[in-house]
């Protein structure tokens, strides 16, 4: 019985799982799509980002200086390869097998690379000053010498100015330091400036110039100055340790395929015959040091053999004595076959022990004797020793005559062979120590490139355009989501429970008119007027509905039209909502109460003075103030002559008796006031009205902002009764997600009039 249920209860999980994931697949669709409608509401804007991307990565393309590369090949051999004959087996003995890896690392030295810095004068980089960013795309273009200055500056230059400095030393308190500034005179002179100098030295072009300082002194030998008098160029002296520090970490070394031996030694730079100097340097410098470092070990060598070969010649002439006079004793002792081969044995026995004993003195000298190496020499040693004393038990069982004959003969043989071989190493080792050979070669020599590997102006094309597409859509979608206004009237009432009266569309009609307006135009410029049928009126015309429950209960006829801050259309709201209730055949008054920068006068043609600040004054009577019938059953009472205290005027005994008595004549009284979070004027007449509206402006107006709006307005003792959302763009594909923004609200500067 309880298998179904079991059964029914993991179908529900397997359904609710399977639920779960589709609207996670819907939430995921709906992300992506919300993000394509901001793309394309943001168009412009990723463009925009997007071309300047392209700008800046054509401007870093064509201004950027070239960089050129160059490389030179070079070939560990495993052996000499001429090494043959009687040559091969002593050369051999010096050939340092060193692996690939290791012989990069010994490229990469400061032994190789100081000498090619020292051959080549690295340290020293001397060029024209060219101008900031411009210049050597100029020079690069320039088909000859410039005007020295720019802009009243002078030393600037961008032609083909061009110095050659075959020495420059200094003190090492000022390698590295800040760079020596030299000025062409003209006539092949020149003037040197440095801070550590008290006065210019001026010098002449293939003269040596030399100036002593505390701390050493100053050696300049320019060969070679191009420039038109005033032409300046700048000289860096580096230290030699820190140009090699930097031509290391430069230096591109690798292995050219797997154990091939061949190393590819690369290197960057933007004086393409600077790079091939450096390279070939560092080929040279390390060819060398093999050479040398084979003829050192071939020295040390035959020096060794120079002091035995007089110790082996005495032992042969010495062996040679005895084996004479037993012969001129005893005459010639005919051998018999065992003793002939014990005769070639010993002696071949005798040879390999004084070979073993030579290569331990040799490995000795390097290695300790706990070393395996020489335990093995140690080894074979021993077994040859033995094997000779097995030998020389069989003589002690031969004839006395026999033993006495076969024992010098075999002293002269040995020693023989063994002084020959010395005299024939001695000789190879010595033509290996000049045959200035080594085991590696320089296959490839450094070329000079024509063509710079930086920058590659494609890629840097297609990089800037994937850049600023990137950028483009990240910012569109930054700003549209953290950084816009409230996009959707449902965050108005998901977020801060006001109700949402009317949703007004945006018309470029309005823009048109507010040009107008500011050109000065006579006459009515309101779209109530002008365009009656367009949207956002038809906006404003549902308002009246909502309106009408909203003033049941308020006890009085008054709205008040309001915003949180400035630019959001509480005025456009406030006197089309007023033409509009005048049109259905409300006795209406439209009052202008924001006596801060208040403009409704404006859009009825009407002018400023002789309105609601007089009229509060005393100055007018309301007869004389309210302008009567600017449209059927309207009438508009302007701000009047800005005052200098408006918040006193609309929280003064007069102003409230002056609603009043205007509400009793009036079907509806339409009161436009300053922004909110501005001044205090809204929130002391807001308890006096029947219903206040909040207008926000769609992309601009916060959450934060209404919230606070209605806070402030509340402690003055009066509700917000709705919100009209403004200026939404029905043209556009995104409308906003709520449920994301509750930031604070913003506080822009109210400026009066003059």
């Amino acid at each position: 019985m309880n298998t179904p249920a079991v059964t029914t209860s993991n179908a529900a999980r397997a359904g609710q799982a399977a639920a779960s994931s589709a609207a996670t697949t819907d939430d995921d669709s709906e992300i992506v799509s919300e993000w394509i409608d901001i793309l394309i509401d943001r168009k412009w804007l990723v463009a925009a980002v997007t071309a300047m991307a392209l700008v800046l990565g054509l401007a870093y393309a064509l201004l950027s200086t070239p960089i050129y590369q160059s490389n030179l090949l070079i070939q560990v051999e495993d052996a000499a390869p001429d090494a043959k004959g009687f040559l091969g087996e002593a050369s051999s003995l010096f050939d340092v097998k060193t692996p690939a890896t290791g012989e990069i690392q010994v490229i990469r030295s400061r032994m190789v690379l100081g000498a090619a810095v020292d051959q080549t004068r690295a340290y020293i980089d001397a060029k024209p000053r060219y101008l900031p960013i411009l210049g050597t795309w100029l020079a690069r273009r320039a088909d000859g010498l410039s005007e020295p200055g720019f802009l009243g500056i002078s030393g600037y230059v961008n032609g083909k100015e061009s110095i050659g400095v075959a020495r420059f030393d200094v003190p090492a308190e000022l390698e590295d330091e800040e760079p020596f500034l030299i000025t062409a005179q003209g006539e092949s002179k020149y003037t040197l400036k440095h801070e550590a100098l008290d006065q210019p030295l001026t010098g002449t072009v293939g003269q040596p110039l030399h100036h002593a300082l505390e701390d050493g002194a100053i050696d300049l030998l320019i060969d070679k100055l191009e420039g038109k008098p005033g032409a300046q160029f700048i000289v860096w002296r580096a230290s030699q340790l820190r140009t090699i520090e930097e031509l290391q970490k430069r230096l591109q070394l690798g292995e050219l395929g797997k154990q091939s031996n061949v190393i590819s030694v690369a290197l960057e730079d933007s004086d393409r015959d600077r790079l091939s100097r450096i390279l070939n340097a560092i080929g040279e410098q390390y060819v060398q040091q093999n050479v040398e470092r084979k003829a050192a070990e071939a020295q040390k060598t035959l020096q060794f053999l120079d002091e035995q070969l007089p110790i082996f010649k005495r032992q042969l002439e010495i062996s040679e004595d005895a084996y004479t006079r037993f012969r001129n004793k005893n005459g010639t002792v005919a051998f018999d076959e065992e003793a002939k081969g014990v005769l070639t044995q010993t002696i071949e026995l005798q040879t390999k022990l004084l070979e073993s004993q030579q290569r331990r003195r040799e490995v000795a000298a390097r290695f300790t004797d706990a070393n395996s190496r020489v335990k093995i020499i140690d080894g074979q040693i021993g077994a040859i020793e033995k094997e000779i004393s097995g030998l020389n038990a069989r003589v002690s069982r031969m004839p006395t005559l026999q033993q006495d004959a076969l024992r010098l003969e075999r002293d002269v043989r040995v020693n023989s062979g063994l002084y020959q071989s010395l005299q024939n190493n001695a000789l190879q080792l010595r033509l290996v120590k000049e045959g200035k050979t080594g085991n590696v070669r320089l296959l490839d020599k450094a070329a000079k490139p024509k063509q710079p590997v930086k920058p590659q102006k494609s890629l840097i094309l297609a990089g800037a355009l994937m850049i600023g597409l990137l950028s483009g859509a990240a910012l569109a979608i930054a700003r549209s989501r953290f950084f816009a206004g409230i996009q959707d009237p449902q965050e108005i009432e998901a977020h801060t429970g006001l109700a949402v009266y009317s949703v007004v569309p945006f018309t470029p009609e309005q823009t048109t008119l507010d040009q107008s307006v500011a050109a000065g135009a006579r006459g009515i410029q309101l779209l109530a007027v002008t365009h009656p049928d367009s949207p956002p009126i038809e906006a404003l015309r549902s308002l009246r509905i909502a309106l009408q429950f909203a003033t049941l209960e308020a006890g009085n006829n008054r709205v008040l039209i309001t915003g949180a801050t400035p630019g959001i259309g509480k005025s456009f709201v406030s006197g089309n909502f007023a033409a509009i209730m005048a049109h259905a055949g409300k006795r209406v008054l439209l009052i202008d109460a924001d006596m801060r920068k208040g403009h409704l006068n404006k859009q009825f043609g009407l002018p400023r003075e002789g309105g609601l600040s007089e009229l509060l004054a005393g100055e007018l009577s309301a007869q004389q103030a309210i302008r009567a019938q600017v449209l059927p059953n309207l009438d508009v009472l302007t701000t009047g002559k800005l005052p200098t205290n408006p918040a006193d005027m609309l929280m003064s005994e007069s102003f409230v008796r002056l609603l009043d008595m205007i509400s009793a004549q009036y079907d509806l009284v339409v009161i436009d006031t300053p922004p909110v979070l501005v001044a205090a004027d809204t929130a002391a007449v807001a308890p006096y009205m029947g219903a206040v509206l909040l207008v926000a402006r769609a992309d601009q107006t916060q959450l934060g902002e209404l919230n606070e709006s209605a806070k402030r307005l509340a402690h003055a003792g009066k509700a917000v009764s709705g919100v009209i959302f403004n200026g939404i763009d029905l043209t556009r594909r995104h409308y906003g997600s709520h449920g994301y923004r509750y930031g604070g609200y913003r506080y822009t500067a109210y400026k009066y009039n003059e």
